[in-house]
């Protein structure tokens, strides 16, 4: 369905005269900042707009009287924002705010509306970003710049870091932070960032529904893996015994088409339990059917599925450079996520998989994350949900993906994914990650913002 604009003077007048002053704003600034085209190509040539994003966002904070620094990590343009709000207790660990200001590339003959326009239209905003995660960016600069205008004084000191580079991997942004400018981190004990906090809605036996906030405890680690097969080169019209092309496919395909065994983190564990007590559906590892099972909580069993085993993807090939040469050269790219304590075990697999005629070499390896689903923070969560969806419970989930979180991870930070969205039941949310017509709905942009307001207020 192809978006009809709303009138934003309509839209305005119906706001309701008891909203804060971040969620009056939160849709406007979440808007601009999918304005900022920051796509993140992968390659530091092509990547654009962090820098006039985070200098937009260093403005909007300094506006409000908050002092600001400004860090390019390592490349020039990669920009990242700090800014720190002191708390009532300067004797506690300070907790981190983070959001990243990249996204994605989009391909704008794709989507309803323009990627990068921010229409506000249909109940949502729309625009590369709206979900990952310039809705938390926003929400975040929302209550950042509320905070300071009113005065406001948090529990503990308040770091907000608006960050460049996390959609690949974070190597010009917080894994060069956190090995160059460990002094912006001081003093920071605990984080929330990206992938958490959302909405899940699953039937009761009674035929209620509950609706679950998902907190992300853990992390799959990242590696992203380059195979070499090298043989002899020569002409394309000759026998050839050893073709580097062949020897790498077949080592692709076995790879590729590989199930790993299925491994129950204590996340995921928790998560299935406090499904089950739910729904009163039995979700047993061991079961030949488990990935049925698991479809039958809809959409959200794409990530839930991913976190019972290790993935090996391959994504990229390249070889050759004439159509009649045997090249000496093949490579391909997988993309591998690997869950806590199995990277040895991984790595044995692999090698296995591909045989003695293949090399593999990292390209990208960031360490799987896993923290308890308990303490002050958690029980702040919770209180923080209830608030404001009395029917909500949080539960412990594991991300199957990664985040900046692994970087903070190394620095000894306790991290969470906490970007509250309570999120229409019907709404493929798992699809929208770097999606085509990615989107928020302004409701749950607003619920969100209240939410993280009573967390930060009570952290």
């Amino acid at each position: 369905m192809v978006p009809h604009p709303e009138n934003a003077e309509n839209a305005e007048n119906t706001a309701n005269a008891t909203r804060s002053r971040a969620e009056s704003e939160v849709v406007e600034l979440v808007s601009s900042l999918i304005r900022f085209d920051t796509s993140n190509t992968g390659e530091l040539a092509t990547t654009k707009g962090e820098r006039e994003c985070a200098e937009w966002v260093a403005r909007k904070l300094e506006e409000v009287g908050y002092e600001t620094v400004y860090v390019e990590s390592g490349q020039p343009g990669r920009g990242n924002v700090f800014a720190r709000l002191r708390g009532a207790d300067p004797s506690r660990g300070a907790l981190m705010i983070h959001g990243h200001l990249d996204v994605v590339p989009a391909e704008p003959s794709d989507w309803s509306v323009h990627p990068f326009s921010g229409a506000v239209a249909d109940g949502y905003v729309w625009g590369r970003g709206a979900i990952d995660m310039k809705d938390m960016v926003g929400m975040t600069l929302a209550l950042a710049r509320q905070f300071k205008a009113e005065g406001t004084v948090p529990p503990r000191d308040l770091v907000f870091a608006f960050l460049a580079d996390e959609e690949a991997g974070g190597t010009w942004g917080s894994q060069w932070l956190v090995r160059n400018r460990p002094d912006l981190f001081e003093g920071v004990t605990e984080a929330v960032g990206e992938v958490g906090g959302f909405s899940l809605t699953v039937p009761r036996p009674d035929g209620s529904d509950a609706r679950l906030y998902l907190v992300e405890t853990a992390e799959k680690g990242l590696g992203w893996m380059r195979l070499t097969a090298k043989a002899r080169a020569g002409h394309g019209s000759f026998l050839h015994q050893d073709n580097a092309v062949t020897i790498l496919a077949e080592a692709v395909a076995r790879l590729g088409r590989h199930t790993f065994p299925l491994v129950v983190p204590d996340s995921v564990a928790e998560f299935l339990g406090a499904v089950s007590n739910e729904t009163g559906l039995e979700f047993d590892p061991s079961a030949p059917d488990i990935d049925t099972t698991l479809e039958k909580l809809g959409t959200i069993s794409r990530i839930i599925g991913a976190t019972l085993r290790d993935t090996a993807n391959p994504t990229m090939l390249d070889a050759g450079y004439k159509a009649n040469v045997i090249p000496q050269t093949a490579t391909a790219v997988v993309d591998c996520r690997v869950l806590p304590g199995r990277q040895g075990e991984f790595e044995k697999e692999v090698d296995r998989l591909i045989g003695p005629d293949v090399t593999r070499e990292w390209i990208t390896k960031l360490d799987s994350y896993e923290t308890t689903f308990d303490g002050h923070l958690v029980d702040a969560m919770n209180a923080a949900i209830l608030a404001h969806d009395p029917d909500g419970r949080t539960v412990p989930y594991m991300l199957s993906g990664g985040t900046d979180a692994k970087a903070f991870a190394t620095l000894g930070i306790r991290c969470f994914g906490f970007a509250p969205l309570q999120l229409p039941p019907e709404l493929d949310f798992t699809a929208l990650f770097h999606g085509v017509d990615e989107r928020v709905p302004v409701d749950a942009l607003q619920f969100g913002t209240r939410v993280l307001e009573h967390f930060l207020l009570h952290s």
